[in-house]
């Protein structure tokens, strides 16, 4: 396989489109999504508009006056991924929570009001409405992987993503170093069930299959469409998250919008019935047995944020009492 397949929402068959590509790869394009493309024309512009600042006023909305809720913007080399800085820039968005709400008021990690530029305005709107419309496209391609997997349609949106755990990044890379072993973002597998990107015309995503590393260049109208780990998790490795990484070569700068739909923060993720079948016995590539651990998806997703940000690295068991 050298080419990534193309998933019509809009199609009945995209079940079965949608089982065949999470065996393959784990990854594929999603059209048939309704999100307007001036949307995103707006947040692509609004994003070019706040990394051209000065890092003096990016970093008035630094991840560190975020504290807990990991939001806001890091400078280029400020994200590790594998112990190794990254060669790029980005800000973190998630679902937009009051003050006063109960999580954030107990100090839930990953759970707050975002940081918006002040100088940059557009940037607000643009992201909230693209936050809601993601929403909707992510609960569509759940639905057609639950009755990919045999089950009801809703089995997702009725449970696991009822009160889903939404997290947006903006990333922008800078061209790579001729001749340097420069990685925007190394190899890595997402940790929760769907991440939908949206990328501009530079490309350098690229993807591990069986056949080797392949593209994932930018299809007009699509978004690219990934499982993660909690996925992989829910089905026993039968559907399997797929190591990626991007290396932007094209002189340009690069952005990309990955949105990240996973599973309630506070909840625990088990296997699916054994209707939707189960592990083929195969190793992950980093070895790493998604089956052994124990807790709530909270839990997870806070290990490895404290990989990634070791100075946001807590304890903090999350529980529903919380």
């Amino acid at each position: 396989m050298r080419t990534l397949p193309i998933v019509d929402l809009a199609d009945p068959a995209h079940p079965d489109r949608i089982a065949e590509a999470c065996r393959e790869s784990g990854f594929f394009y999603v059209t048939g999504h309704g999100v307007p493309e001036a949307l995103l024309r707006d947040l692509d512009a609004a994003a070019r508009e706040f990394f051209a600042l000065p890092d003096t006023v990016k970093a008035e909305i630094a991840m560190e006056r975020g504290g807990r809720a990991w939001r806001g913007w890091f400078p280029v080399g400020g994200e590790l991924t594998s112990g190794r800085p990254d060669l790029k820039e980005g800000v973190y968005f998630g679902s937009e929570l009051p003050p006063d709400d109960a999580r954030v008021l107990a100090g839930l990690p990953l759970h707050g009001p975002n940081l918006f530029p002040a100088r940059v305005p557009a940037l607000r709107t643009t992201v909230l409405e693209y936050l809601e419309r993601l929403t909707d496209v992510a609960q569509a391609v759940l639905r057609g992987v639950a009755r990919s997997l045999d089950l009801p349609a809703d089995y997702f949106s009725a449970g696991y993503t009822a009160d889903p755990t939404i997290l947006f990044r903006i990333f922008h890379y800078p061209p790579a170093p001729p001749q340097e072993d420069g990685w925007g973002v190394g190899e890595h597998t997402d940790y929760g069930l769907l991440t939908l990107l949206a990328q501009d015309d530079n490309g350098g995503l690229e993807v591990r299959t069986a056949d080797g590393w392949i593209a994932a260049p930018p299809v007009r109208g699509t978004f690219v469409c990934n499982i993660g780990d909690m996925l992989d998790r829910l089905t026993g490795g039968w559907y399997r998250s797929t190591p990626h990484r991007v290396r932007n070569t094209s002189g340009n700068e690069r952005l990309s919008f990955p949105f990240f739909f996973d599973p309630d923060f506070a909840m625990e993720v088990p296997p699916l019935p054994d209707s939707a079948r189960g592990s083929d016995g195969e190793q992950r590539w980093d070895g790493q047995d998604l089956r052994a651990f124990d807790g709530t998806y909270g839990d997870y997703l806070v290990g490895k944020v404290s990989k990634v940000f070791p100075q946001l690295a807590s304890g903090t068991r999350v529980t529903r009492e919380q």
